[in-house]
């Protein structure tokens, strides 16, 4: 298992995993810190080490020697006379031993568990990065949300006391004063929610990574174009998996496990010492003894479920492989429609902001009416936010095809298979 100090140094490094680093999340040594100090993951840490132990076990095998020690006191009736009474004792040494090739394959079972222990560790780590992904462009969607609220609630301030201005030269009517104030109202209301949200957001990352710093600014570049089809991505994603890692690495050790299970239909002997010391010492016994179980229907049966168990340990990782794919291709395929998604919105809030800076400028030309301009600017803010928050999902999709293909950042190798 990689150790936190091991992680670290090799995100510090620039490891060759980290192939992306997109401007719009946060540093990735700060990320695996964070991530690495989390309940969960120093959870599944413990659970390796529940595991390594247990291979200790398996390794040693489950017979210990056992001790037998014994004491009689005999009375014999010599025929007339007085009984003789006689002290008597024993003591023995026995140990059940497994047959050849047991070991080795308890030995193996031990290996696997201590595997699948780490494997499911870097899936905790894998969610745990979801998670942190999830949460940091939720907090980036109310953060451009109350950006784009903050540029409308200026431009209506504006339009409001251009309004009075005019009023007050006699060039315009309490109608339009009233309108132009009470867009600038609910300006303001908007903007208040919105930064309600995103304080909201804000704390709620705080809670749950502790550490992690949110910029005052954030960067957020225009989506690139993916690199790849959708089998190439299927295929990444699919080699990286942890759960199908996992289901394969449970197949493989329920196979062991039935294999295991039927060298028991031969069950292990026991072999053991014995002396003892009779007739108040005037015999001495030094012998050997051997037991073995005469097996029955319950080891046949035993062996014939971890079989059974085999057979369904295969099927899940079979629909593991299906559920990873689908789901790997349905990333791609959303991941690709969003970039188009938010091209078609940035070309749509580009045109309706050029629209709404002719109607301001036909209105100061007294071209138009005041309606006209708030109803221009309605349309173009709402064409604004849908393009800010079409281009932060093609951002989180993008970001979440990378981290399911370990390209995002280099938390770990075991998906590495």
């Amino acid at each position: 298992m990689r150790t936190a100090l091991t992680l670290l140094a090799a995100l510090l490094a620039g490891g060759a995993a980290a192939v992306e680093a997109p401007p719009e999340l946060p540093p990735a040594a700060i990320v695996a810190r964070i991530l690495q100090a989390s309940p969960a993951v120093r959870a599944a840490d413990s659970q390796v080490a529940v595991e390594a132990a247990n291979r200790s076990r398996l390794e040693a095998g489950p017979y210990e020697w056992n001790v037998r020690l014994g004491a009689q006191r005999r009375r014999v009736n010599s025929g007339g006379g007085p009984d003789e009474r006689l002290q008597e004792t024993s003591a023995g040494l026995e140990r059940t031993f497994r047959l050849p090739g047991k070991a080795a394959l308890d030995a193996e079972l031990g290996a696997k568990g201590v595997e699948l222990a780490e494997t499911a560790r870097g899936d905790v780590l894998h969610e745990a990065a979801r998670g942190l992904l999830k949460h940091w462009f939720a907090w980036l969607r109310e953060s451009a949300t109350a950006g784009q609220w903050a540029e409308q609630a200026a431009l209506l301030e504006q339009y409001s006391q251009g309004v009075k201005r005019r009023r007050q030269l006699g060039d315009a009517a309490r109608l339009e004063a009233l309108q132009a104030e009470a867009a600038a109202a609910q300006a303001e209301a908007q903007l208040a929610q919105a930064r309600s949200r995103q304080r909201t957001a804000a704390e709620e990352l705080h809670r749950r990574y502790p550490g992690l710093p949110l910029p005052v600014s954030p960067l957020l570049p225009d989506p690139p174009l993916l690199a790849g089809d959708e089998t190439h991505w299927v295929a990444a994603i699919r080699d990286h998996s942890h759960e199908l890692a996992l289901a394969r690495g449970e197949a493989q050790r329920a196979t062991m496990a039935a294999g295991r299970s039927g060298r028991d239909l031969l069950p292990d002997p026991t072999l053991g010492l014995h002396v003892a010391r009779e007739r108040s010492g005037e015999e001495n016994v030094v012998g050997l003894s051997l037991s073995i179980p005469l097996p029955g229907e319950a080891r046949r049966a035993q062996s014939a479920a971890a079989l059974a168990q085999a057979d369904a340990a295969s099927s899940r990782e079979a629909a593991a492989r299906q559920k990873v794919e689908g789901e790997a291709a349905t990333l791609y395929q959303a991941a690709s429609a969003a970039r188009g998604s938010w091209e078609a919105s940035r070309r749509a809030g580009r045109q309706l902001q050029e629209a709404a800076a002719l109607t301001a400028r036909a209105y100061q030309l007294g071209e138009g009416s005041l309606n006209e301009l708030l109803t221009a600017r309605r349309l173009a803010n709402e064409a604004g936010l849908a393009a800010r928050l079409a281009q932060l999902e093609a951002l989180e999709l993008r970001c979440r095809l990378l981290l399911d293909a370990h390209r995002l950042w280099p938390l770990d190798d075991h998906g590495d298979h």
